[in-house]
């Protein structure tokens, strides 16, 4: 019994002494990376909101001026947060994988709507219903969103555009058509397979002053895999001396999977 007593006595005097040992807390606050801003546009007759990010030297240096990089799927919950910690990495001196940079991450309000162009497919008007205003979309940001940034943040010239899946294919389409709109597009995984691949058949005759075009796929099926390697020989047969071409075939990676490589990829060529 008093074995008992002092064993419980003991234990008991562990616990508080291991209480004491923990400290208090001091003060608590949000950790952010960003900033959401909503701006209503005009054009699409709706909010549009952004996530923003700013590198650390922005308020050190009053006078340096930053590219932007626009992230297509850029709410919080889908491409933001991850491409935000590559380009705080990759921007960090000993890495010098890409410079400090802005961040766009264009949040989502029907992805279907504003990534494709209207498909001759009875299928994909089935399947997609709101589908088919990229044009809409693609003046929102040549007219409104661009203009916005550039006039509330020290953006210098270069820009770049992500898109990944129908994101990719609106990429795509704004390399075709508005060309001058960035400076580099990253394209992963672009869903061609969109309108019996038309997009493919487009009369590109030049890349104008566009820099680098980075294509990725990942081992996604026949069709993803050969529209992929398609555009990059489309653009390959016309690319002038100005613009630089990058295919990737991510064999090991999946739809899934395959974007932070390829982004990661995409810098390590563009921006060496």
């Amino acid at each position: 019994m008093k074995n008992c007593c002092a064993l419980l006595l003991t234990i008991l005097f562990s616990l508080v002494s291991y209480s004491q040992n923990i400290p208090n807390t001091i003060h608590t606050k949000d950790f952010t990376i960003g900033k959401t801003v909503t701006i209503h546009s005009k054009l699409l007759d709706e909010n549009r909101e952004l996530n923003i990010y700013i590198p650390n030297s922005y308020k050190q240096d009053s006078l340096k001026t930053y590219p932007v990089i626009y992230l297509l799927d850029g709410s919080k919950d889908e491409d933001f947060i991850h491409i935000v910690g590559l380009v705080q990495f990759g921007s960090f001196s000993w890495i010098n994988l890409v410079p400090e940079s802005i961040v766009v991450g264009i949040s989502n309000v029907d992805r279907k709507r504003d990534f494709t162009y209207p498909s001759k497919n009875n299928l994909d008007q089935k399947e997609f219903p709101t589908s088919g205003h990229s044009h809409q979309f693609i003046n929102f940001i040549e007219k409104e969103l661009k203009p916005f940034i550039n006039n509330n943040y020290r953006t210098n010239s270069t820009n770049t555009i992500i898109g990944q899946s129908l994101g990719g294919l609106l990429a795509t389409e704004i390399l075709f058509k508005k060309t001058d709109l960035f400076t580099n597009y990253i394209i992963v995984s672009p869903s061609l397979w969109w309108d019996n691949e038309n997009l493919l058949t487009y009369n590109l005759s030049t890349l104008n002053n566009c820099k680098h075009v980075y294509i990725a796929v990942g081992k996604e099926g026949e069709v993803m895999e050969r529209t992929a390697k398609q555009l990059h020989k489309k653009l390959e047969n016309l690319s002038s001396n100005n613009t630089n071409l990058h295919f990737n075939f991510l064999e090991d990676k999946t739809h899934g999977d395959a974007l932070h490589i390829a982004v990661y990829n995409a810098f390590s060529v563009i921006f060496k």
